[in-house]
């Protein structure tokens, strides 16, 4: 990844700024949705999908008329994937604060044009979401490929934020009577909700949550 760039580079709160590369790749990883910033026709737009990573470049997909896919191709975009894990109470309203990780990404994204390496994404994608899925279901055909549109952003302007720490307050506060620390948020896949239009009396192997704990 570069050096930080002008657009790359936090402004306000840099001590909780990094630019490791691999801190990005992990925080990517660990994230199934991603909110894309474009501007389309002079009108901002963001738009929630779901990515996902293959080395130094980032994928998501969408309908070939999506405007977060074809709109974008050859444009220049910002994504955000942030993750929320903990609320921060402190002992004045105005020192909480949450703890969190965030990547921001800028770059111009393209779009992915061989058949073969859209199919093998694809692949890559079906896996992420839950590991050994892909053989097991019905191959995908010729018309659902050409309506699926995949685009890329290369990882190489990218910055990280983030807060893992006890609450901050003003030193006279610190014997205020209330209580202060932080509220965690534990994430975790639930029990599995089957299809009510499969036949229970069938046994199938159950899915496998997706890899890199990503949620």
């Amino acid at each position: 990844m570069q050096a930080p760039s002008r657009r790359t580079q936090v402004k306000r709160g840099r001590k909780r700024a990094s630019y490791d590369p691999l801190l990005v790749k992990r925080i990517i990883d660990e994230n199934l949705l991603c909110h894309i910033a474009q501007v389309v026709e002079g009108q901002p737009l963001v738009t929630p999908t779901c990515h996902w990573r293959d080395g130094d470049k980032l994928y998501w997909h969408g309908h070939v008329k999506a405007r977060n896919v074809f709109a974008n191709a050859g444009h220049q975009v910002c994504i955000n994937i942030c993750q929320l894990n903990g609320l921060v109470l402190a002992r004045s309203a105005f020192h909480h604060s949450v703890n969190y990780q965030s990547v921001t990404l800028f770059g111009e994204a393209q779009l992915l044009t061989d058949e073969n390496e859209r199919l093998y994404q694809l692949q890559r994608f079906v896996e992420r979401i839950s590991p050994g899925r892909w053989q097991q279901l019905r191959p995908i055909n010729q018309q659902e490929l050409m309506l699926t549109a995949i685009a890329w952003l290369p990882i190489n302007e990218a910055s990280v934020k983030l807060r893992d720490a006890p609450p901050v307050d003003d030193e006279e506060d610190y014997d205020w009577p209330v209580w202060s620390g932080v509220m965690p948020i534990v994430r975790h896949w639930d029990e599995l909700q089957q299809d009510p239009r499969q036949q229970s009396q069938q046994q199938y192997p159950l899915p496998q949550p997706p890899a890199h704990n990503a949620i």
